[in-house]
Order: structure tokens, then C-alpha cells, then sequence
């Protein structure tokens, strides 16, 4: 995501990329803490469109009210399936 962000003229120093974040909870998790190391207030998610709901109520569970989301406006066949995945995984992290 982040080469397509930089192919639609968003500046590299501009971008924070968490590797460690090896779900989005974790991302969630990794994310908050470096908003309040530099007292950042509002995020924006980039991911699938089929992640972005799941992604976003991570985040909110962080405590985190400011919460954008866009997505690539990409299809892969593959997507049917992880769209069919999104519905359990979403109420996992709902109840979590």
C-alpha cells in the first residue's frame, strides 16, 4: 500500500509504515502508541476494501476517535474469499 500511495503523490515522509504490525489489531496496537509518542490525533487506514470496516473497529478499540479510511480501487479473484473471511474475523475483534 504504500508504493501506491507514493504512486498517487503522497510524499514517502509523509507515510508511516508499522512492520511489526502482523494483524491489524497489532497494527491497531503498534499505531496508537506511536500517535501518542508524537501527539498525533487523527489516523488514515489504507488497506483492501474488504478490510477496511475490521480495520477501522481495531483502531477504534484503541481509543481512537479519528479514524479515515481509503483503498485501492483494485479487484483480484482471490478477493472473494478473503471478502467470505472478513465476516467471522469482524466479529472476532468485535468481541475481543
Amino acid at each position: 500500500m504504500k508504493s501506491y500511495l507514493i504512486e498517487k503523490g503522497i510524499p514517502e515522509d509523509k507515510i508511516i509504515e508499522d512492520s511489526n504490525g502482523y494483524n491489524s489489531y497489532m497494527t491497531a496496537q503498534n499505531t496508537s502508541k506511536i500517535m501518542n509518542e508524537l501527539k498525533i490525533d487523527s489516523v488514515m487506514i489504507i488497506t483492501q476494501y474488504f478490510h477496511v470496516s475490521r480495520t477501522k473497529l481495531a483502531f477504534r478499540k484503541m481509543d481512537l476517535d479519528e479514524v479515515y479510511s481509503a483503498h485501492a480501487k483494485i479487484f483480484e479473484f482471490r478477493d472473494i474469499y478473503s471478502i467470505i473471511r472478513e465476516f467471522p474475523a469482524y466479529y472476532k475483534y468485535l468481541f475481543k
